[in-house]
């Protein structure tokens, strides 16, 4: 083949792949405008987080994870004892790579640092997914791209708390964005068909070309301008969901149901099936296995199956009324309105249709069934939140949905008048309208940006149960930003529990007391007088606290921590949940159930005397029962493959197993001997009259 041949062939190769992906001539006015749009928003969004930059106590809790797997102890949060105390298994592990990749750094700044860059990187995201979806109408046509939906976001401060909180927030404001912009691509592909270059052929009698070489030309056969490798990576992506957050399924879900609709053959579904499930539902075998449950340990503990419709409500109008969220609401439902009728030509690129597909994959992958689809998962996620009850952070679990219903508006194009497609007077009234509507939403983000919030209640728990957490912390470490676990020291309590532990070198059980300033102490039991510990060993500590994540910090990875809750407690965590109980706190077990479990002298003088003796004998006898002690002997076993086996077959029995956390009617649900009381039963007052 002579040079020159092999250098056209190449070129025309190159220009079909640049041509897979739709190309939009944007003006150069609607380019430079989205440009600056997303580089104002992006700046505004992220200094105003580091205004607000905190580390919570929930974050704490992942780095507690970390530090196990950096040390080799595994995905858990004490070892020896497989508990998944993180709701995010994929920030669990970036955590992880993280901590690798920054060596001598705190895990702290790694966390503050990432979720920071990945908060900033949704919302840019979410800005080009809208920029693109309005892309076909604004071909040879003049606008500014103007923020609309990612301003209300970013004003609301919960949206900037929750930026830099060491929690899965950032990665679930990033994935998001990315599956919002992939799926428009993705939608607008169908009407992006190219045709494929005729084939050349060498060495037959002499032609004379009518185009040049490599022109394209009609033929039977299209090829779509989004291939395989996209398809395969928006299925990868969009299969991440459950291991981001696992009611994110709702939306990675829908993405790839409507997949599988438009596909063009089975091929491409099993591609899809493939792509989008083997992590997934790799990682949910691993878990059935490994910690012998369904679902996330946290899942369990807050019970996410179940219904607190009131109190979800009440969540809900705690984090409308300090924003009054209506009025942007109201604001953006006319710009949307507008932009509907500006835009001039549907949302895709009309080169041909796709042959071979029935109208409802047509219909399906179309960018109004996209638009749809974000929308639907926005509400689907209200839905979700406000039927669990919501949460304790203020605003923390509805920034998700918050974010999906402002993508398909998160950037608006201010079309200006041609004279062509619309009469000039109409066109600057339309230009008009969208004007004065963006100005009463950039007015609305600056009185809320700037608003109070929950008031004088926001670091209070109130009957609500709901705080604004980053100002409780702040208030409660006198701290303004508390981002390492060293600044939560001045947390009540936290300095106490280090002089506690440094006091028992023998080992004891760490209960708090109602002194802020010292613990109660219930002494292991002491090794034998032949056989005492060696120079330097300590004994067993144990703690039972609420607040883990500062604790299990500033702590060694020898002390186990507990807390009554069940986030990292898996006796805790199969109670039942407290009907009236704190949302996200709603359960609770008493604390003579850590007595007895722990290798803890059981009797007076050496328990504190709020604890019973004999609830203490009760727990320990109804530890006993067989179907307890499976339970946590799927979590507190040596792991091998016969262990990981077992756990698999009976993960959904655990999952569903629950305890009451009154001992005495423990023994009576699982048909075990009440231990004989130490003290006469009370029996009442004597009775008294003639």
């Amino acid at each position: 083949m002579p040079p020159s041949s092999s250098v056209e062939a190449a070129r025309a190769r190159a220009a079909e792949r640049l041509a897979r992906w739709p190309a939009f001539p944007y003006d150069l006015t609607v380019r430079l405008s989205l440009w600056a749009s997303v580089l104002v928003v992006a700046a505004l969004f992220g200094w105003g987080a580091w205004e607000r930059r905190w580390i919570a106590d929930d974050g704490l809790i992942v780095l507690r994870t970390v530090r196990n797997l950096l040390a080799g102890n595994g995905p858990v949060f004490n070892a020896g004892e497989r508990v998944e105390a993180n709701t995010s298994t994929l920030w669990t592990y970036l955590m992880y790579v993280g901590g690798l990749v920054g060596g001598p750094v705190r895990l702290e700044y790694v966390a503050l640092v990432l979720a920071l860059v990945l908060s900033v990187l949704g919302v840019v995201f979410a800005m080009f997914g809208a920029a693109r979806l309005y892309a076909p109408s604004l071909q040879g046509r003049r606008a500014v791209m103007l923020p609309a939906g990612v301003l209300v976001y970013i004003a609301v401060p919960p949206a900037r708390d929750f930026a830099t909180s060491g929690l899965e927030n950032g990665l679930v404001l990033a994935y998001l964005g990315l599956l919002w912009w992939m799926m428009v691509c993705w939608s607008q592909a169908l009407r992006a068909y190219r045709q494929a270059p005729p084939p050349i052929i060498r060495g037959g009698p002499p032609t004379i070309r009518r185009h040049p070489l490599g022109a394209r030309t009609m033929q039977s056969e299209p090829r779509p301008v989004i291939g395989g490798f996209f398809e395969a990576a928006l299925a990868f992506v969009a299969g991440l969901s459950v291991l981001v957050r696992p009611e994110l399924a709702l939306v990675g879900g829908l993405a790839l149901i409507m997949m599988l609709i438009a596909a063009r053959d089975w091929r491409r579904r099993g591609l899809i099936i493939l792509a989008g499930g083997l992590v997934p539902v790799a990682y949910e075998i691993f878990r059935m296995g490994y910690y012998g449950l369904l679902f996330p340990g946290t899942a369990l503990a807050k019970d996410a199956s179940g219904a607190k419709w009131s109190q979800g409500f009440v969540y809900l109008a705690n984090f409308n009324s300090p924003y009054l969220l209506w009025a942007p609401a109201i604001l953006l439902g006319g710009l949307a309105g507008v932009v509907m009728i500006t835009r001039g030509r549907p949302w895709g690129i009309r080169h041909q249709a796709a042959p071979g597909l029935g109208w409802v994959a047509r219909m399906v992958q179309s960018p109004q069934a996209v638009v749809v689809f974000i929308l639907v998962s926005g509400l689907l996620q209200a839905l979700y939140w406000i039927r669990q009850g919501g949460d304790f952070m203020h605003g923390r679990v509805l920034l998700t949905p918050l974010f999906c219903l402002l993508a398909p508006i998160a950037v608006i194009p201010l079309v200006l008048p041609d004279g062509t497609r619309m009469a000039r007077g109409a066109g600057y009234l339309f230009v008009g309208a969208t004007s004065v509507l963006w100005l009463s939403v950039v007015g609305w983000s600056l009185w809320a940006a700037n608003s109070g919030g929950m008031g004088a209640d926001a670091p209070r728990v109130t009957y609500t149960g709901i705080v604004d957490e980053r100002r409780f912390y702040a208030q409660a470490t006198g701290n303004a930003h508390p981002l390492t676990a060293a600044d939560y020291l001045d947390y009540p309590r936290m300095r106490a529990v280090l002089t506690a532990l440094r006091n028992t070198p023998d080992g004891a059980l760490l209960l708090p007391s109602g002194n802020y300033d010292q613990w109660d102490v219930v002494p292991a039991v002491p090794p034998p007088p032949d056989k005492p510990y060696a120079n330097g060993q300590t004994g067993p500590h144990t703690v039972f606290f609420t607040n883990l994540g500062m604790l299990g910090m500033n702590v060694g990875l020898d002390v186990r921590v507990i807390d009554q809750i069940g986030l990292a407690n898996p006796l805790a965590a199969h109670t039942a949940r407290l009907q009236d109980g704190r949302i996200g706190h709603d359960k609770n077990l008493f604390p003579d159930w850590a007595v007895a479990e722990g290798p803890f002298l059981k009797e007076p003088p050496f328990i504190p005397a709020y604890l019973d003796q004999d609830w203490i004998a009760q727990a320990a006898v109804a530890l006993t029962c067989p179907a307890t002690d499976a339970v946590l002997n799927s979590v507190r076993g040596p792991m091998g493959p016969r262990r990981f086996f077992s756990n698999l077959l009976h993960s959904f029995e655990f999952t569903q197993y629950r305890i009451d956390r009154v001992p005495l009617y423990e023994l009576v649900r699982c048909g075990l001997e009440v231990p004989e009381p130490t003290d006469e039963p009370y029996t009442g007052m004597p009775a008294t009259g003639p």
